[in-house]
């Protein structure tokens, strides 16, 4: 069987998915985020963390794609952009609890 060797763009890319989700900070969003849509105030209130650090991480996860955002008046909610990933954050998750 010949080895056809993954593209070294998209090596790049699932790098960085990785480190995205490496992070106990974006994973802690990403999960509240899997569940609804939140704006950064509610994703603050909920995680009892501070807006600005989780502003910081929605910017590092939007420019992956992993999250999206949707302005309404003033407001920005923002909701995940991949489920791939999503997936892959549940999977990891309920291996997590498995192996636990």
């Amino acid at each position: 069987m010949n080895y056809t060797p993954i593209d070294e763009a998209l090596i790049d890319n699932v790098s960085l998915t990785f480190k995205a989700l490496a992070d106990p900070t974006r994973i802690k969003i990403l999960h509240l985020l899997f569940q609804r849509e939140c704006s950064v105030s509610e994703i603050a209130e909920t995680l009892d963390m501070n807006q600005s650090a989780i502003s910081h991480q929605l910017k590092y996860l939007k420019q992956l794609r992993l999250v999206k955002s949707r302005r309404d008046k003033t407001k920005y909610y923002y909701s995940p952009d991949d489920y791939h990933v999503m997936n892959l954050l549940e999977q990891s998750i309920e291996h997590a609890k498995h192996i636990s």
